[in-house]
């Protein structure tokens, strides 16, 4: 069978990418505009990463690209900067210059993917933005509505309103069914407590039944601790092992009210990436006697389930920064095999009704 094609925007360090190459997608292009992001990706890239082979990755504004060249793809993907709607920022949201949803709405007008599935904090779902995510919703189901740059946000928030109304169940022009689900990764085998909040449309012609994975670990029982993700692994040092890329002890760590570290016997803390360099409670070990130390690196990629082979580039805080944006692997494969498993069967039923036809 012909793998699934993908596009994706913000990619980052590649967390996303990664988990839906291992979902069945063959990734076209990869944009990010971060430079020691785009070292990471074409360095593994380089090393003959599969996930990355054969994959055009361009440092770019997604402002500046023309999607137009993807027209058909059956995946458009991606995750919007968070900082606009992080618990731990201004929360600024769509006043924030760095809100790009609406990049992420102009990808697929654009490209008209047969699937979307973008990712965001769950912050975005607190109250002082519901208007603003039903906002992007509609947007999402239809994206080739003319939004007016003359009016706020808000006044285009009810003409979408009014149009869907309008409209109703049938099928005119570009639309799409879309999902909202805020998902727990400790739930889905991913041994960090870290929630996240997903978009995932299907174009209304193709996918009419679908739901979110149901959680595979649900429970403090099931879930995986930060001891079993990184028990293994030796003590960092000031030198990395041979074995054991970024895998380097950074001093310095000490705990303060609100940064207490993880404790080793539960799924850690959701790492940050931190707006001036990184938090520390979050990305610390907790241990029994109430000594704390920051995680390496290495042991942090494994909290985010990235593969022991996969090299992040770049400064300790660079680093940790681009973990700290990532989605973790797992929960990104564990939703793109549910959306290219939809994808898949609808191909399948096109060729058994091509083959009834030619009979």
């Amino acid at each position: 069978m012909k793998r699934l094609e993908s596009i994706e925007l913000f990619s980052g360090g590649g967390g996303l990418a990664l988990g839906l190459h291992a979902a069945g997608f063959r990734h076209r292009a990869l944009y990010e505009w971060n430079a020691s992001a785009v070292e990471t990706l074409r360095y593994n890239q380089g090393m003959g990463h599969p996930s990355l082979k054969s994959c055009n990755i361009t440092r770019a504004d997604v402002r500046d690209v023309d999607f137009q060249k993807y027209r058909g793809v059956d995946l458009v993907a991606g995750g919007p900067p968070c900082q606009p709607f992080s618990m731990g920022g201004k929360a600024a949201g769509m006043n924030d210059v760095r809100d790009m949803f609406p990049q992420a709405i102009r990808a697929v007008a654009e490209a008209q993917p047969r699937a979307f599935i973008f990712e965001n904090v769950r912050g975005l779902l607190r109250p002082a933005f519901s208007n603003y995510v039903e906002y992007i919703r509609l947007q999402m189901e239809f994206p080739e509505f003319p939004v007016s740059d003359n009016v706020s946000w808000d006044q285009n928030l009810a003409r979408l309103e009014r149009h869907k109304e309008r409209v109703g169940k049938t099928s005119i022009g570009l639309r799409y069914r879309v999902h909202v689900h805020q998902a727990n990764a400790a739930d889905y085998g991913v041994p960090q407590h870290r929630h996240r909040v997903f978009f995932i449309g299907f174009r209304s012609d193709i996918v009419t039944d679908w739901s979110f994975p149901q959680p595979t670990h649900n429970g403090p029982l099931s879930w995986k601790t930060l001891a079993e993700a990184i028990g293994d692994l030796p003590q960092p040092s000031d030198k990395a092992p041979k074995n054991w890329p970024n895998h380097i002890l950074q001093p310095g760590a000490r705990a303060y009210a609100g940064h207490t570290g993880s404790p080793l016997d539960r799924p850690a803390k959701a790492l940050k990436a931190g707006a001036h360099g990184v938090p520390g409670g979050e990305n610390m070990i907790l241990y029994p006697d109430g000594s704390v130390r920051y995680l390496s690196v290495r042991e942090s990629a494994r909290v985010q389930t990235f593969p022991d082979d996969y090299v992040f580039l770049g400064s300790w805080t660079e680093s940790m920064r681009q973990l700290g944006n990532a989605v973790p692997v797992k929960l990104a494969e564990i939703v793109g095999r549910s959306v290219a498993q939809a994808l898949s069967g609808h191909r399948s039923r096109i060729r058994q009704l091509s083959g009834d036809e030619a009979l």
